[in-house]
């Protein structure tokens, strides 16, 4: 069993926040799951959308993997809202899927976030903890990763290295 994937939730498939997933996949042979690649809609209480692609990605990445590295570049002082609407979905795992929703429970959940500067706001990983926490996962820590000149600094590899290692041990 894989052990390790990478669910990059941006707007732009190929943009900053790829650049780093990128690196981390080269360097780990660790799975990356754009967000973009899928057809997923909001939570509603109704289940209107229960027919996309949510829950037979979920089926795909709980039977497979372990350890979920969430990647998103910061907007607006957050999370993307590809990523915020992902999570939301979890609600479905909580209602009308919760034998699935249940195999979460011991897995591992990891956050990348990114953007133009070493600038992350105290507070953002909140969201990401405490949905680990209610979902009974477990949360094995978050790095901010940033872009200089259309490359990634020695200083922001090392530290994504390091993190890495936590996450694969």
């Amino acid at each position: 069993m894989d052990k390790t994937v990478i669910i990059l939730g941006s707007s732009r498939s190929y943009g900053n926040t790829r650049k780093i997933v990128e690196y981390i996949s080269k360097t780990n042979n660790i799975t990356i799951v754009d967000l973009n690649d899928y057809c997923i809609g909001y939570f509603d209480y109704d289940f209107k959308n229960s027919e996309d692609d949510f829950i037979p990605l979920m089926e795909k990445l709980i039977a497979k993997y372990d350890n979920f590295i969430f990647a998103t570049p910061v907007y607006w002082y957050a999370m993307s809202g590809i990523l915020k609407v992902f999570l939301d979905r979890f609600s479905d795992l909580l209602h009308y899927k919760k034998e699935l929703g249940r195999m979460l429970r011991g897995k591992n959940m990891a956050i990348l976030s990114n953007s133009n500067q070493n600038d992350l706001i105290n507070g953002f990983s909140i969201p990401f903890k405490a949905s680990s926490n209610y979902l009974g996962m477990n949360y094995l820590g978050d790095i901010h990763t940033w872009i200089e000149d259309d490359k990634i600094p020695t200083e922001v590899s090392k530290n994504i290295d390091n993190f890495i290692e936590i996450i694969r041990n």
